[in-house]
């Protein structure tokens, strides 16, 4: 969902904030878990709690043209969009896509502080595709991270959007494109 129909929510929170630590992402850093547990550690130093990132998701809008290209492929197929966000931030940028089917994480908060975060289930996106696929789901995929690779392996058809040259450069198997016209140019072909 982050960074290919939404803003990288850590990003806001790192711009809002002051603490260019939080801009770290899966699209640099290849190992969730490591990443949660950075966060954590410094939303924890620096006090930050769960309700003050809410409320700058709150100010968050979808992508330019990533609701307009959910609708016009909802209406050409089923989508479940497989993300590492977490529940308690989901729920905002969900209403201003028309509440798309969401399968993602959850927070652990104790008096509105993260102290952990609930897989739920490890490689929970390769493993949703790999069940859609036993379903025999035709399925096509797209991402922009590191934590999107085994996903769009697993995936029927992969592709990239929105995706940092660091990643391009070590998965050119998948198509990269910039644009949500573009991807759903090579859906439609993909179907």
């Amino acid at each position: 969902m982050e960074g290919v129909l939404t803003p990288e929510i850590w990003i806001a929170v790192a711009e809002k904030t002051g603490i260019p630590e939080l801009r770290r992402t899966t699209r640099d850093e290849p190992d969730y878990d490591k990443l949660m547990r950075y966060r954590i550690g410094i939303l924890d130093a620096h006090g930050i709690k769960l309700s003050e990132i809410q409320s700058v998701i709150g100010t968050l809008k979808p992508l330019p043209g990533g609701k307009e290209f959910l609708d016009e492929l909802r209406t050409l197929v089923q989508v479940v969009i497989l993300s590492d966000t977490f529940e308690q931030f989901a729920a905002p940028l969900l209403r201003q896509l028309n509440f798309p089917t969401l399968f993602c994480h959850r927070l652990v908060v104790e008096n509105d502080r993260i102290v952990d975060y609930q897989l739920r289930l490890r490689e929970q996106k390769r493993e949703a595709v790999a069940a859609f696929k036993r379903m025999n789901y035709h399925v096509i995929s797209a991402g922009d991270s590191y934590n999107d690779t085994a996903m769009l392996k697993e995936a029927n058809v992969g592709f990239l959007i929105h995706a940092p040259a660091n990643v391009k450069q070590e998965f050119p198997q998948f198509k990269a494109v910039e644009s949500h016209a573009e991807l759903l140019k090579l859906i439609k072909g993909a179907l």
